[in-house]
């Protein structure tokens, strides 16, 4: 089996999936409140495929993190039409929407996210923490959620003891233990060195090649070209959208990265 198969069978919509993809927005706009009033998302309209390995390059305050809170239901839409694994968000309370991120949707932040006081595998299995999965199950899935990025002989230890590469690598876990359809990444690599980026990035093409859906988040237009298709984004809109195919001067995915892809994004 590949390490990152998605082995647990996955509980089925209640609404038949549309032709839009795992992920569909259609005319998405997000406003804030003032003042002034700030609308951080323009009419974006955008389709992710079941399977697909998608990169959103933008500057900061271009709207990428608001873009990726509303695909992982973190956030609600003004307007516009989200559905997300089959599911239209709006017709979902937060409950429900709580139960669709548990089951489907995996998160890897620049920030790590994790208790500095608790060990690889506690922060991991935290993770499965709102799926009625038993503790003592948690723990082992973790512990093969660990296994899979190479931090079998970590488990034991604390956050505080890792380095910025290994806690990065605890948070691809705990995205991936629960066997998620999708995995939204926003800026994995921003606060790493050369070579735990090179390391994250090839993590996440591993997990797409076993099926999982994978949309990371990026500033960093190398980064962005390590992936079969590039979206575009400024001033809260889609300002382009292509793929490798189409790319030209897109690099060779085996291509190491430069050390400047270390560098940190936008908050």
């Amino acid at each position: 089996m590949s390490l990152f198969a998605r082995g647990r069978p996955e509980e089925p919509p209640t609404e038949t999936p549309g032709t839009g993809g795992v992920i569909a927005l259609r005319d998405v706009v997000r406003d804030y409140a003032g003042p002034p009033p700030v609308r951080a998302l323009h009419g974006v309209s955008l389709h992710i495929a079941d399977g697909e390995l998608a990169a959103i390059v933008g500057p900061s305050g271009s709207g990428k993190s608001t873009l990726l809170h509303i695909m992982g239901t973190l956030d609600r839409a003004t307007s516009g039409q989200v559905r997300i694994a089959g599911r239209d968000v709006a017709t979902l309370s937060d409950a429900e929407l709580s139960a669709l991120r548990a089951r489907s949707i995996g998160f890897v932040f620049q920030e790590f996210f994790l208790l500095e006081a608790e060990t690889a595998l506690d922060n991991v299995a935290d993770g499965l923490l709102y799926t009625g999965i038993p503790a003592r199950d948690r723990r082992l899935l973790a512990r093969d959620a660990l296994e899979r990025v190479g931090l079998g002989h970590r488990i034991g230890h604390p956050a505080t003891k890792l380095s910025g590469g290994e806690r990065q690598r605890v948070a691809v876990a705990r995205a991936i233990v629960g066997r998620p359809a999708i995995v939204l990444a926003d800026e994995p690599t921003g606060n790493l060195d050369s070579r735990s980026s090179e390391e994250i990035v090839g993590l996440l093409e591993d997990m797409n090649r076993d099926g999982i859906t994978i949309v990371v988040i990026t500033h960093n237009p190398e980064v962005a070209d390590r992936f079969p298709r590039r979206i575009g984004i400024r001033d809260g809109g889609i300002e382009g959208d292509a793929t490798a195919a189409v790319r030209p001067d897109a690099p060779d995915a085996s291509r190491p990265l430069h050390p400047g892809a270390a560098e940190g994004g936008e908050p």
